[in-house]
């Protein structure tokens, strides 16, 4: 028979010998419904995902080359429209909006040489990701789940004002850096935070709240950045940058911590604070606020959740290899889902529609993942990553048939949306407990990492054809999503909870 014992007391102790279930069966009660004050806390938290996409796909515009045309032709040289305007005199051509419209035009990285150079920023920024996600992922549990969205948010939009004012593309760069690095863990806070205030009924909409935010804020970049068409970059990072200012002091005073974190760290009197504020019942005090701590009867199920993933990786190969696996999923993955909206503009088509119907597609991207949810892990995500590959690789041979091309992005992007999506589906299921949120944030850096890279692959391949990159990213998702036929099947089967678990289930089904 279990011990009761009172939780929420001013003396308490503030290492309570609790067990994590017991204490989601006790806190259930008083947040399980949704009320408007719990509504009001995630629709808040989950404003944060809507800047930060906005900061992840600027460069689409800020950095976009701009196009040009002839204003005069000399006996010693032609221009026309298949020109390269670095071998044609300067003053036989002009850009079609003010220089000051992108960085390109602004510092003249115009020329193959400068190529590389003007994908510097956006490779920054994911750099950026890496170094925050690997840094700042251990805040969240130690210093709290709301001072880190704070934090994270303010440092990301106080570099981006401040980006405003370089004078150069390496100052450009650095601050972008700078921003990638706050924005990294902005997505896991607005996941947590928010799935923490409420009941567990209610955390499935919660998370898709925070997913119409981010889709929100990437559509109005292409709106923001059309209004914006004849005026400075830079407008465009304020315009972006002080809203998510005035939005982290609303974080600051409006939203509470998570009470599931307050109690952990021992803070009952701030945790009941919060409790009174969401909960159901007329008065809930500490008088009435009681737990009973379980033990766990079968002692020889214990997990060894205490072991590192480094430590798991050493002494488990199979882990290693599942891990490496999902990781390369995820790298071919990441480098479409990055890849085609920042180098949206290559196509030979309206750059701001282009964006918007990129943005629009992460809608039903998230419908199809829902019911692919459904279905075989394994064969959902080969097809998914199949129809981006070759759609990708299409692109670059249908020449002159614009619609279509235009077509073939859309449809690759929308495969990798739903695929990245799934992606994260299946990471959670593969690995045990364990070992489960340091893989699955391995398998997320190696996401974040194809975002480094895809921007250089961009200014690299571009020089030699405007829809090569597209090619690339096709090749490359179609080769790194077929090793997912070596990951095992998870559709319909519990979650291993230790390393011994998964290694006594053995699944050879194939698709």
């Amino acid at each position: 028979m279990a011990d009761s014992t009172p939780l929420l007391s001013n003396s308490a102790s503030t290492n309570l010998p609790y067990y994590e279930d017991c204490l989601e069966d006790l806190i259930e009660p008083y947040i399980k419904g949704f009320r408007w004050s719990q509504a009001l806390q995630v629709i808040l938290i989950s404003l944060a995902s809507f800047f930060e996409a906005q900061q992840t796909f600027i460069t689409i515009f800020t950095d976009a080359k701009p196009s040009w045309h002839c204003t005069q032709s000399t006996a010693n040289t032609t221009c026309n429209s298949t020109s390269n305007i670095c071998e044609i005199p300067a003053n036989s051509w002009h850009w079609d909006k003010p220089a000051r419209s992108s960085i390109v035009s602004e510092w003249s990285l115009i020329c193959p040489s400068d190529q590389i150079v003007s994908g510097l920023p956006s490779s920054s920024f994911f750099v950026g990701c890496l170094l925050g996600g690997i840094i700042l992922s251990f805040l969240g549990d130690s210093h709290g789940r709301k001072k880190l969205l704070v934090l994270s948010c303010l440092t990301m939009s106080t570099a981006s004002i401040l980006i405003a004012f370089s004078r150069n593309i390496w100052v450009y760069s650095g601050l972008r850096l700078l921003s990638g690095f706050g924005r990294a863990a902005i997505g896991s806070c607005v996941l947590v935070l928010s799935t923490e205030s409420v009941g567990k009924q209610w955390r499935g909409q919660v998370g898709i709240i925070g997913f119409f935010c981010s889709t929100l804020g990437f559509l109005s970049l292409p709106a923001l950045a059309y209004f914006n068409r004849f005026y400075s970059w830079r407008s465009l990072y304020l315009l972006t940058s002080i809203p998510a200012i005035v939005y982290c002091l609303l974080i600051q005073f409006c939203v509470y911590e998570s009470p599931k974190w307050l109690i952990e760290q021992g803070k009952l009197g701030e945790a009941l604070a919060v409790l009174n504020t969401h909960a159901h019942y007329p008065d809930c005090n500490d008088s009435g606020f009681s737990m009973k701590y379980y033990k766990n009867k079968n002692q020889t199920r214990k997990v060894d959740s205490n072991q590192s993933l480094i430590t798991t990786l050493l002494k488990n190969k199979s882990v290693l290899q599942q891990l490496i696996l999902a990781m390369s999923v995820g790298f071919g993955i990441g480098m479409v889902y990055y890849g085609i909206p920042l180098g949206v503009g290559n196509l030979d088509f309206n750059i701001y529609l282009s964006a918007a119907f990129n943005a629009l597609l992460e809608i039903p991207s998230a419908a199809l993942t829902f019911y692919l949810a459904k279905c075989r892990r394994r064969c959902s995500l080969l097809a998914l990553s199949t129809v981006s590959g070759v759609c990708g690789i299409a692109c670059i041979l249908v020449g002159k048939w614009k619609g279509l091309q235009m077509g073939l992005e859309l449809t690759s992007f929308f495969s990798a949306c739903a695929a990245f999506n799934l992606l994260l589906i299946y990471a959670v299921e593969i690995f045990p407990t364990s070992t489960r949120n340091s893989a699955l944030s391995m398998v997320w850096q190696a996401i974040v990492l194809s975002g480094a890279i895809s921007p250089l692959v961009i200014a690299i391949a571009e020089d030699y054809n405007k829809i090569l990159p597209h090619f690339v990213f096709g090749v490359l998702i179609l080769i790194l999503g077929s090793l997912v036929i070596f990951l095992p099947e998870t559709m319909s089967g519990n979650h291993s909870i230790t390393l011994a678990e998964q290694e006594e289930e053995h699944d050879d089904q194939l698709c």
